[in-house]
């Protein structure tokens, strides 16, 4: 698959390629992902131009470029990628004796002022679920085994709905997934999700046309992926916000797995055990939970410890 992502292109040099080969075949990096080092260095090597390109520029003429990345208004989070992509292309020049130093050991990664994630209450959860209940219909239960699928286990949604059936099958209280980058963790499934999906299973089986052939996916349609697609999943779900009372852009499927994060700190769990869970490689990014958990905790001991309550007067 990573081999479709390296036909040669005008718009990058052999060391470019070598370097897009290398990260195909040894680190064995997704065709996303080598289209974005592949785009972000050709960009590099064109700001470059002036100064040799990315194979001969040097310390000063880098970091102009880089400064000059903000002028041109592009974001924190972009200039960041795109030094790091220039990082790993010099490490890899330099361990193919192309160059006998690294340009951009001195370019310092731009401040990220990372927006804090949008998180349900628990009581708000508790709304969601019930109106989802509440309603009867295939639909309505495919909609609800979603909900509590990425509540119980905080998949992303292209996992979620990316699912297959079989496994299912065997009722099992956790799922082996294939996240980013191809790696594999555990997904746990609570007892209200197992219940779900198995009601889901009944219902879908007995929807399927005799002798149909079964499809694979959890979440059957008749798009051309074959399964629910994340746009029409996020349409059902903020209709069923909505129907709950919670306001239009507050619940997305992305906001479940920030609920599910955010309950399961809230709840004491280890900021290590919620890496892992929701498939950080960074635990950085996991840190951002702790923010919201932490407001979280400081509303409980102003409203519940008894010194934090105003104290009767003594006259």
């Amino acid at each position: 698959m990573a081999r479709n992502a390296l036909q040669p292109r005008p718009d990058v040099t052999p060391q470019i390629e070598a370097f897009l080969e290398m990260m195909a075949v040894e680190r064995d990096a997704a065709p996303n992902t080598l289209a974005a080092y592949g785009r972000d260095l050709a960009d590099a090597e064109a700001g470059l131009g002036k100064s040799g390109g990315l194979m001969g520029a040097d310390s000063p003429a880098l970091e102009v470029w880089y400064a000059g990345l903000s002028r041109a208004g592009l974001s924190a989070a972009t200039a960041a990628r795109r030094r790091s992509a220039v990082r790993q292309f010099y490490r890899f020049a330099l361990s193919e004796g192309w160059r006998k130093d690294d340009p951009s050991r001195r370019l310092e990664a731009p401040a990220r002022g990372r927006p804090l994630p949008k998180v349900l209450s628990r009581e708000e959860i508790e709304r969601l679920f019930e109106r989802l209940m509440d309603r009867d219909g295939t639909s309505a239960l495919r909609l609800l085994t979603l909900v509590e699928l990425a509540y119980a286990s905080g998949l992303r949604v292209s996992e979620l709905l990316a699912l297959r059936v079989e496994p299912f099958r065997r009722d099992p209280d956790h799922l082996i997934v294939r996240g980013k980058g191809g790696k594999e963790r555990l997904a746990p499934i609570g007892p209200a999700a197992r219940r779900a999906v198995q009601a889901w299973l009944d219902v879908r089986d007995a929807a399927r046309k005799p002798k149909a052939p079964d499809s694979v996916w959890l979440f059957p349609s008749t798009g051309a992926s074959g399964h629910l697609t994340p746009r029409r999943f996020a349409q059902l779900l903020e209709q069923a916000a909505l129907n709950a009372g919670l306001e239009r852009g507050r619940v997305t499927p992305h906001v479940l797995r920030h609920a599910f994060a955010t309950h399961l700190l809230e709840g004491g769990a280890d900021l290590r055990v919620v890496q892992t869970l929701l498939g950080h490689a960074d635990i950085s990014t996991t840190q951002i939970y702790t923010h919201v958990a932490r407001d979280h905790l400081a509303r409980v001991v102003r409203d519940k410890h008894p010194l934090s309550r105003p104290q009767p007067r003594k006259d």
